[in-house]
C-alpha cells in the first residue's frame, strides 16, 4: 500500500482553527507555538526492515521537465551526500540527510542511477495503478525508483496528496522496490504543494517566500521530495519508524510538516536565511552553489522535530 504524503499547510491549519478562531490576533503566533511544544512525538520502530548503505535513485521522468528543472531536483539529491574533502557551506542539505543516521538506519548514501524518459501523458489521468506501473522493472537490490510528473500531467488525487511512497516489482519481478512519486504543483494546487513559495489555500494569507532556485513547482517539489525519501528510507515497507495507523502514517518529516525553522507555527513556517541579492528563502547549501528549503525532520536521539536554522 502506497503511503500518502499531504503538504503542511491544508491539514495544520485544520488541526488548529480553533485556536486561530479563539485566540486574538497578536498572540495566535505564541499560543500555535505553545500548543504544537505541547503535543508529544514519538515514532515507534515497528522492527521492520529500513534501507542502509549506498542507495541507488533510479528515474522516471514523466511529462516535459526541462534540462535547468532536473538539474535543480538531481542537484538537491547529490547534496545530501557529505564530502569530507570540500563540504558544504553550513548549514547544508548533508546534514539534513545526516539526521537519518539516527534512525536504525546507520549511514546513507545516495547515487544517480538510470534515468527513463516519458511522454505523451497529458490527456491521460494517472491513477496510482499508473504510477506502479510506471516504476516497476526499473531498480533492483538496493534502490528506490523515483516517479515525477510535471506540471501538465493530471495525477488523480493530486491536491489531496502531494506525493507518495510505496513498493513495486523489481526486474523480473523478483524483489520489492521501494518508489516515490512527486508532482509538479506549479499549476495544479500550489496553495497546498507548492507552500510556502505560494499563498496557502487557507489560513493567514501572508506573502510567500521567494523560491530559492526561482522556480515554485521545483523548489516546492524539492520539499515534497525529500520528505518522501527520508520516510521510504526510514519506514520503506510499512513497517520501519512511524506514528499512528500503518494505512496514514506519520514519518521522519511528515510528522514535522509546516516547520522549516525555528519559531514555526501554522502558517508561518519558522526563521529561514535569506540571499541578500535575490531575496530567495533557503536553509540549506549544496552543491553548485545551489540553495534549498528543506522541511524539519525528526531526530529520534532528541525526540523532536530538528531545523537547519
Amino acid at each position: 500500500m502506497a503511503t500518502i504524503y499531504q503538504n503542511a499547510i491544508l491539514c495544520f491549519l485544520l488541526a488548529t482553527s480553533a485556536v486561530l478562531s479563539a485566540a486574538p490576533a497578536a498572540a495566535i503566533g505564541r499560543a500555535l507555538a505553545s500548543l504544537v511544544r505541547q503535543q508529544p512525538l514519538i515514532l515507534k520502530y515497528h522492527k521492520g526492515p529500513l534501507l542502509k548503505g549506498e542507495i541507488t535513485l533510479n528515474f522516471v521522468w514523466v511529462g516535459n521537465f526541462s534540462a535547468a528543472q532536473r538539474a535543480i531536483i538531481l542537484d538537491f539529491l547529490q547534496s545530501l551526500n557529505s564530502n569530507p574533502q570540500k563540504p558544504f557551506k553550513p548549514p547544508s542539505a548533508a546534514t539534513w540527510w545526516k539526521t537519518t543516521e539516527n534512525y536504525a538506519t546507520g549511514a546513507t548514501k545516495v547515487k544517480l542511477g538510470r534515468h527513463v524518459f516519458k511522454r505523451g501523458y497529458g490527456k491521460t489521468l494517472l491513477t496510482e495503478r499508473h504510477l506502479v506501473a510506471l516504476s516497476s522493472g526499473v531498480g533492483d537490490g538496493k534502490s528506490i525508483t523515483v516517479v515525477l510528473t510535471d506540471r501538465d500531467v493530471l495525477v488523480d488525487g493530486f491536491c489531496r496528496f502531494c506525493g507518495t511512497h510505496g513498493t513495486t516489482s523489481g526486474k523480473q519481478g523478483r524483489v520489492r522496490v521501494p518508489y516515490i512519486w512527486v508532482g509538479n504543483s506549479e499549476t495544479q494546487c500550489p496553495g497546498t504543494c507548492a507552500w510556502p513559495f505560494h499563498q496557502p489555500l487557507m489560513g493567514p494569507q501572508d506573502p510567500p517566500l521567494v523560491a530559492p532556485n526561482g522556480d515554485v513547482g521545483v523548489d516546492g517539489m524539492v520539499i515534497n521530495l525529500a520528505t518522501l525519501l527520508a520516510g521510504t528510507v526510514t519506514n520503506p515497507f510499512d513497517d520501519g519508524y512511524f506514528m499512528g495507523p500503518p494505512t496514514a502514517p506519520l514519518e521522519a518529516v511528515s510528522a514535522c510538516t509546516g516547520i522549516f525553522g525555528s519559531g514555526a507555527y501554522p502558517g508561518y513556517p519558522g526563521k529561514t536565511l535569506v540571499d541578500e541579492s535575490s531575496g530567495a528563502s533557503y536553509n540549506a547549501n549544496g552543491v553548485t552553489g545551489r540553495r534549498f528549503l528543506l522541511p524539519a525532520m525528526w531526530d529520534p536521539r532528541k525526540l523532536a522535530c530538528s531545523t537547519l536554522v
